[in-house]
């Protein structure tokens, strides 16, 4: 693998440095949008490791958004104040504890989830997902002590325009260099023909469980970003819609290429705070546009080279 990855993460490292080191007095709306471009970057190409590198058809990653934003909320709100002593007092380290935590429980459901309805394919599996994600989200509407559906509140503000591009920053780093390892040539073999993949000694099952373990990891630590700079979550925030959202952003982008899904991600998200001038016409707009840039250019937007291994 060359260098090129290391040193656009070091160069992204440096430009989010510099930026939010000079965004601290600008206007909180747009700071909110730019925060919210970096979150859902990471939740874009998370996704676009399971439905574009693996070909997989996941409709489910709003759940595992909900299960990192809750969990690191969880540990910060209520755990937070015992826990501080043991980081040194340092609250960017219990942040960071608590993003790792957020991950890893949504991992675990990514492993739950998987196991049992990976060797499923295409419609079965989207279905399987989809009703993944609106169980978790009912089930956190009917737990008193986060909040229920009134939601939760009271949570740190620890996140701003540099976790959330870091995150991102780390996210498509991971993912990149993935990809493009030689362990990586098989998420596009099992994603361009699943059997011939097998027949030459690939496991599938093992790569689209992978795949998805480290696609639920990043929904969940984008979880927890968005949970910490919200200072607010409800279950209603991690619905079906969100979920339709990200795998959008993916389509749009291009499926299996990273530089156009980030690209789509940053667009949808300006193109969503644009329209809101436009009132209660905003979401028939939104979705008049959608479908006509998927009639458009239904390769992506930003399809620029064959997918076996460029992005």
């Amino acid at each position: 693998m060359s260098a090129r990855p290391q040193l656009a993460l070091l160069a992204a490292l440096v430009v989010i440095g510099i930026v939010s080191a000079v965004s601290s007095g600008s206007n909180p709306y747009f700071l909110d949008v730019a925060v919210n471009c970096g979150i859902n970057v990471t939740l874009a190409v998370s996704l676009n490791l399971i439905n574009g590198y693996t070909g997989q058809f996941s409709l489910g990653h709003a759940g595992f958004m909900a299960v990192g934003a809750y969990s690191a909320a969880v540990l910060t709100t209520t755990f937070g104040a015992a826990l501080l002593p043991f980081v040194g007092g340092q609250t960017w380290l219990l942040f960071l504890l608590a993003l790792a935590v957020g991950g890893l429980m949504s991992a675990v459901a990514g492993l739950i989830v998987g196991v049992p309805s990976l060797r499923l394919k295409g419609d079965y599996l989207a279905i399987v997902t989809l009703g993944f994600g609106e169980i978790i989200r009912v089930v956190l509407q009917n737990i008193d002590a986060i909040g229920g559906p009134r939601g939760m509140i009271g949570i740190p503000g620890y996140a701003n325009l540099a976790w959330a591009y870091g995150i991102a920053a780390v996210c498509i780093y991971v993912v990149w260099a993935m990809v493009h390892s030689t362990y990586g040539r098989g998420f596009i073999a099992v994603a361009d023909d699943e059997i011939a993949a097998e027949a030459m000694g690939i496991n599938a099952t093992r790569y689209k469980i992978t795949a998805f373990l480290v696609g639920a990891f990043f929904a969940g630590v984008a979880g927890g970003v968005y949970a910490h700079f919200k200072q607010y979550i409800a279950p209603q925030g991690f619905g079906f819609d969100k979920s339709i959202e990200i795998v959008v952003m993916v389509i749009l982008g291009g499926m299996g290429n990273t530089v156009g899904v980030i690209a789509a991600a940053i667009l949808l998200t300006v193109l969503g705070e644009w329209l809101r001038q436009f009132g209660d016409y905003r979401m028939i707009l939104y979705s008049l546009l959608i479908i006509l840039l998927m009639i458009l250019r239904p390769q992506g937007l930003f399809r620029l080279k064959p997918r076996a291994g460029k992005a």
